[in-house]
């Protein structure tokens, strides 16, 4: 299962979801999905998600 801070981050920014859904080319309801764990990313949509917080996909995504 991948586990994701995604919540985490949004909030260190002060970003909301549809904010990071805008800059990662997705709906909002990917994004909510992602953080309750319904949804696995791609590796595109990872690595993006990574990019906008400016840190690597590890500090984001990690596999249990």
């Amino acid at each position: 299962m991948i586990k994701n801070r995604i919540r985490e981050y949004r909030a260190r920014y002060d970003m909301k979801q549809d904010e990071l859904a805008r800059l990662v080319g997705v709906r909002r309801e990917t994004i909510g999905n992602l953080e309750k764990g319904r949804y696995n990313p791609s590796l595109v949509l990872a690595w993006n998600i990574a990019k906008a917080f400016h840190v690597s996909i590890e500090e984001i995504f990690t596999v249990e």
